[in-house]
């Protein structure tokens, strides 16, 4: 068969791979101890979900508006102001299905051939093929992990090329959990501004940060709006992954083109999942502090879990809730990759990770911690015999 050359340029998302095969051990009764899922593993707030009863007893359940509804996309300019300090309108706003939607549509609109888009790796697996989909180049920027995978203006300044269109930064970052500091943000900015390329913040887990930082966003900094593009998800926010409401801030022209594209593609995000995302933009946040801390707790436990395991290393995530542990150290002996490495245990320990290949860095492995302090425990004992019973092999 004969495929258009767009689908030709990328392949399934490595993740979906992952977990679709750890899906089929599940299904045949096996214990898995599951580091895979990038989603919390808490419910969503009994407020959200009465919200969206009511919108169904309310027989919400026609066409909205391709944009949304109005009071959502009010809703998000109005809380994002709130939690970050922003200016958005509703022009300037579009809801999406879920943040990858609006990632892919501002992409979309955007890029063609030619263009070039720097993507600090580690990265998050759907950036460079939905870059490729367009016809546009992905260009890694590599990060140090001795300074905690944290992008620098430095390195931007570096990759620039006369063909470089946008560059995309996750803070906290899905892998590593890398933070950058305002400041340094800041001068990324600067520096994406003075050669008038476009700067993506994709600000997914904007909540999930550890220690004394607080959720920062680049659209807060005085007249940023017409270089930036908010790509921003309540996935992760308020527990609602399955629920598929993102939503984009930009410049009212690329919001414009966003909605005439998904005006022909996916029409409007789900009625009655817009209407949850209202409660949840307008009602109370108490559950993401019980989240964070949870997470917290658990942070500490895989790190240090990760670091007693002889030949892994870990750099301690600031935010999100990943660790990215390298394996380097146990490749080789008919391990050739990580990709190998997570196909291995899978079959032998029935361990669920991410292979950091897939991530755009070699070497690493990703694991979710959105998971109970009893699976993490188990999660690590398999690890490390792993690793051990490879040891004593060689």
């Amino acid at each position: 068969m004969q495929l258009a050359d767009r689908v030709n340029r990328i392949s399934i998302s490595p993740t979906a791979a992952v977990l679709a095969a750890a899906e089929r051990y599940r299904a045949q009764g096996v214990d898995l101890a599951d580091f895979g899922p990038g989603e919390p593993d808490f419910p969503t707030p009994d407020h959200i979900k009465r919200a969206a009863i009511r919108a169904l007893d309310e027989n919400r359940t026609k066409y909205t508006p391709t944009a949304g509804i109005g009071p959502l996309r009010e809703a998000i300019c109005r809380w994002h102001a709130a939690q970050f300090g922003s200016s958005y309108t509703v022009p300037e706003c579009v809801v999406t299905v879920g943040g990858k939607h609006a990632i892919f549509n501002a992409f979309c609109s955007l890029l063609g051939a030619g263009d070039e888009v720097l993507i600090p790796a580690p990265y998050w697996v759907s950036y460079p093929d939905m870059v490729m989909y367009t016809g546009a180049t992905p260009v890694p920027v590599m990060t140090d992990p001795s300074d905690g995978f944290r992008l620098r203006a430095e390195q931007v300044a570096r990759a620039i090329t006369p063909r470089t269109k946008l560059l995309i930064v996750n803070s906290p970052s899905n892998p590593s959990g890398a933070v950058v500091p305002p400041d340094e943000f800041a001068r990324i900015y600067e520096v994406c501004r003075a050669k008038n390329i476009w700067l993506m913040t994709d600000e997914c887990y904007s909540h999930f940060l550890y220690g004394k930082e607080k959720p920062f966003s680049l659209a807060s900094l005085p007249g940023t709006k017409p270089n930036i593009i908010v790509a921003g998800s309540l996935s992760k926010t308020f527990a609602m992954t399955g629920w598929r409401v993102g939503y984009a801030l930009a410049p009212e022209p690329l919001i414009s083109a966003m909605i005439k594209l998904q005006s022909q593609s996916t029409s409007n995000a789900t009625s009655i999942a817009q209407y949850a995302a209202l409660e949840a933009l307008t009602g109370p946040m108490d559950t993401v502090a019980v989240m964070l801390a949870e997470y917290a707790r658990r942070r500490d436990r895989i790190v240090a879990g990760l670091r007693a395991i002889p030949g892994v290393t870990c750099t301690e995530p600031g935010g999100a809730f990943y660790a990215f542990p390298s394996v380097a150290a146990h490749l080789g002996n008919g391990v050739a990759d990580t990709t190998a490495l997570a196909k291995q245990l899978l079959e032998r320990q029935h361990l669920v990770v991410v292979p950091g290949d897939a991530f755009g860095t070699p070497g690493y492995i990703r694991i979710s911690y959105a998971t109970s302090i009893d699976r993490i425990e188990e999660g690590l004992r398999r690890l490390e015999k792993f690793f051990a019973m490879a040891e004593s092999a060689t």
